[in-house]
């Protein structure tokens, strides 16, 4: 546990896969033809929190849903890109952006198109119920499920190590 705490203590960055992370991979269709996500109010608060605290968030999904824009922009995330079936570009213009190294990141995947991504970051992270290859390459595996507070864990760890999260003492919201 020790090396997680080490690595957690440099992190700058947050970045988040969507379906399978922060939501629990289901999606209901619309007779409309509109896809329905449910997001983890909690994972929603850590993430505003870590915003407000100076810290750069992506969002990188596969998924293209103007939902999942406006529910990330709603809680102050910029970075947003929807519709990359190849990740990697999107996660480089975020790097740049922010002057960011790989080592600077963590990154929450679960499934094989976040594969080559986490194999970069400084921790790679996933939920309970990742993919058992997703797994095996991660430095941290959240006790909790996605769309079940897989984020909020791994956010909360990381913001009390570096004494960003919410205490009496330091933020009064």
């Amino acid at each position: 546990m020790e090396l997680i705490h080490e690595k957690l203590m440099s992190i700058k960055a947050f970045v988040f896969d969507v379906d399978g992370v922060m939501t629990d991979g289901s999606v209901i269709g619309t007779e409309e033809g509109h896809f329905l996500r449910n997001f983890n109010i909690k994972d929603g608060y850590a993430l505003q929190h870590a915003v407000k605290s100076g810290y750069a968030i992506a969002i990188i999904s596969g998924g293209n849903s103007l939902g999942v824009v406006k529910r990330f922009r709603t809680l102050g995330i910029e970075d947003v890109y929807v519709g990359q079936q190849h990740k990697e570009a999107a996660y480089t213009e975020f790097l740049e952006k922010h002057q960011l190294n790989d080592a600077d990141v963590l990154y929450m995947g679960d499934d094989m198109p976040d594969y080559e991504l986490m194999q970069r970051v400084g921790v790679a992270t996933c939920p309970n119920d990742a993919a058992i290859d997703i797994q095996g390459i991660c430095h941290y595996i959240s006790p909790l499920n996605g769309g079940k507070g897989c984020v909020r864990d791994i956010m909360e760890k990381t913001l009390k190590l570096q004494g960003k999260w919410w205490s009496e003492h330091t933020h009064r919201w």
